[in-house]
């Protein structure tokens, strides 16, 4: 089901990094998420509530937002 708030996502297991990108065009990337969480969050129904729920204010991020645009 698309989102309304999450464009896009992808994990790397091997950092164990969840990069968000919303609909705003910024994007960060979440640190130190277990592959279970991400798997979670693929699999919801809402992308949006679970990551309000599950991922926003539980772990490390940092914006990359103009890392990429420059």
């Amino acid at each position: 089901m698309p989102s309304s708030v999450i464009r896009f996502f992808r994990y790397v297991p091997d950092t164990r990094e969840l990069q968000v990108t919303f609909v705003s065009g910024r994007l960060y990337v979440y640190e130190n998420v277990p592959p279970e969480v991400a798997a979670a969050f693929r699999d919801a129904r809402s992308k949006g509530t679970f990551f309000n729920h599950e991922i926003r204010d539980r772990y490390a991020y940092r914006d990359i937002t103009h890392e990429l645009a420059g």
